[in-house]
């Protein structure tokens, strides 16, 4: 998790369905913008905007993928395996 980002910043983006989709299909396999698009039933305008969130708190990571004719496109990776909260002392703690 980015040093940008704490715990609030990381529990509303988990909050909201398409970041938690995005997280989910991506912990699978790498994706493009336009499949997570398909996959979680949303606009690639909504998904780039939630994978922009996610990337600044490096919950996701962008990859390259070549192609045989010399193009490329990205697909992109979730970093994020697990998010534990501890309620201790009057206080909120990310473990």
């Amino acid at each position: 998790m980015s040093e940008d980002c704490d715990e609030e910043r990381v529990l509303e983006l988990l909050e909201d369905q398409y970041a938690r989709a995005i997280l989910t299909e991506t912990s699978a396999e790498p994706m493009s913008a336009q499949t997570l698009s398909e996959r979680c039933d949303a606009s690639v305008t909504t998904i780039y905007r939630r994978l922009d969130r996610l990337t600044e708190c490096d919950l996701v990571e962008e990859q390259i993928r070549p192609q045989p004719d010399g193009n490329h496109y990205k697909v992109f990776a979730s970093r994020l395996e697990s998010f534990a909260v501890t309620f201790e002392d009057g206080e909120m703690r990310s473990a």
